[in-house]
């Protein structure tokens, strides 16, 4: 992890994301802009929360890790998401393990200070509720998705979610990153998409899905859609 100090960079991401809707100027004084590599670790399970995270720019991937040494991939998140929501409100170890998939800009906020200083901040609490809710949602939603439909059901969700208005999809995920995403191995994810490709639902071109027939792919999709990576 490198500390970057450029006021104007750290600027430059708060208002960008509207950073300001969530904390005051007496909580952003104590804001850090933070870079991670591609791979670098960002929080470990059972670690003490240090500082409270804003991903402002990247990717970054959560998995809960067992005591078998296995690992079960939650979430992936993109651009703006926050960090350790759960931690922050129940001063309780690290749950998750949580990796940069690519290069990552975060903002950090010392944790000890928001919780000592600032936890009758009404907007930090109305951003703490927000953010809990709109991630047990998701957990929710794409866990039960997840164990119900088949692949192929799961897999057209996704496509659907991604859709273009041009009836493609661009894949900014690795196979192995949306197989892990659905539950599944690289391996049937593959076969999958062959699956649909001799359907005449899809044409997939490496990084590129064309849709070839939306009806038949909505259908399969259940119009439950799975939150995007």
């Amino acid at each position: 992890m490198k500390k970057i100090l450029d006021s104007n960079l750290l600027n430059h991401y708060i208002k960008k994301h509207n950073i300001e809707q969530i904390f005051d100027d007496e909580i952003l004084k104590y804001a850090q802009l933070h870079f991670y590599q591609k791979e670098e670790y960002i929080l470990e399970s059972e670690e003490t929360l240090e500082y409270y995270y804003l991903l402002v720019d990247g990717k970054i991937k959560i998995f809960y890790p067992f005591e078998n040494g296995k690992s079960m991939l939650l979430k992936f998140y993109k651009d703006f998401n926050t960090i350790g929501d759960l931690e922050l409100l129940k001063n309780i170890p690290i749950l998750c393990n949580i990796d940069a998939v690519e290069d990552s800009y975060l903002i950090a906020i010392p944790s000890d200070i928001l919780r000592e200083k600032y936890f009758n901040n009404i907007k930090l609490l109305h951003h703490l509720v927000d953010s809990l809710s709109e991630k047990l949602y998701g957990t929710i939603n794409n866990s039960s998705y997840n164990f119900v439909y088949p692949l192929i059901n799961r897999l057209a969700s996704y496509l659907v979610a991604h859709l273009t208005e041009k009836n493609y999809v661009i894949l900014n995920s690795s196979y192995l990153e949306i197989a892990q995403f659905l539950g599944t191995t690289y391996r049937h994810l593959n076969r999958t998409f062959k699956e649909m490709e001799s359907k005449l639902i899809i044409k997939y071109d490496d990084k590129k899905i064309y849709v070839l027939d939306i009806k038949q792919l909505r259908e399969l999709s259940k119009n439950i859609y799975i939150k995007p990576l």
